[in-house]
């Protein structure tokens, strides 16, 4: 019988950043769905503030967490780092070729951290959560006047007299009208960039899942348990780590 080694990978920051970002995500398409589709489950204008309200705090949580990834990849250890999660470097497009060839081949090359293609789905994923970070919030402005740009477009559309803080949502009343028009067509290629990224992450996230699995089924080394314990089991050295760390 082949004898598996522990390979210390995953560090608990990186760990912490794929759960959190999983739950969030999750809980933002649950919400946004329902929200998408308001009309015709009858949900009201009131009903829709909250939605919305509760959509945005949840990407509070999730932006705050990618921005914690951000950090985390300058300072965590060797396979949380930039140079060894996204695709690039010396030899780099060599590695991707062999490792492909390999797949083909029934031969799949491991490794401890992400494989050449694996680095490739995570520039993706923080392409699309960086898209859907960013225009989330500028929407939590404009619909909800909620931080951090809620406040300078409230300035933007209050009517005159009315001071910005005291602006609600989904009431006219308090808007100058041509500024108000004028915020909505600003916004629209936000809301165009949050529902097709929306899209495109069920693809990936579908893809995503395909590939672990696949992953695991053929090259072993418990790549899904590892996301909780930090360690992979490996029947002999990594391409990407000769010793098993620390």
């Amino acid at each position: 019988m082949t004898e598996l080694k522990p390979y210390v990978v995953w560090d608990a920051g990186t760990r912490w950043f794929h759960w959190v970002n999983a739950l969030c995500v999750m809980g933002l398409m649950a919400v946004g769905l329902v929200i998408l589709n308001a009309s015709g489950l009858g949900v009201s204008s009131a009903g829709k503030i909250q939605l919305k309200t509760l959509h945005s705090w949840i990407g509070y949580v999730f932006a705050l967490n990618l921005i914690w990834r951000f950090v985390w990849a300058f300072i965590g250890n060797r396979y949380a780092r930039w140079p060894a999660i996204l695709p690039g470097g010396k030899g780099y497009f060599q590695a991707l070729r062999s490792y492909l060839a390999g797949l083909v081949n029934g031969q799949p090359q491991r490794y401890s951290g992400h494989n050449p293609a694996g680095r490739l789905g995570v520039a993706v994923l923080f392409l699309l959560i960086t898209i859907q970070a960013i225009s989330g919030l500028v929407l939590a402005g404009t619909d909800l006047f909620m931080p951090p740009f809620g406040h300078w477009i409230a300035q933007w559309v209050a009517a005159p007299g009315i001071a910005p803080d005291a602006l609600v949502p989904y009431a006219p009343e308090l808007y100058d009208e041509a500024a108000y028009k004028s915020m909505r067509a600003f916004r629209e290629p936000f809301i165009t960039a949050h529902l097709y990224t929306f899209y495109l992450l069920l693809v990936f996230i579908a893809i995503h899942v395909v590939a672990v699995i696949v992953t695991e089924i053929r090259e072993g080394g418990g790549i899904i348990s590892a996301m909780f314990t930090g360690r992979k089991m490996m029947s002999g050295p990594p391409l990407d780590q000769e010793t098993d760390g620390d």
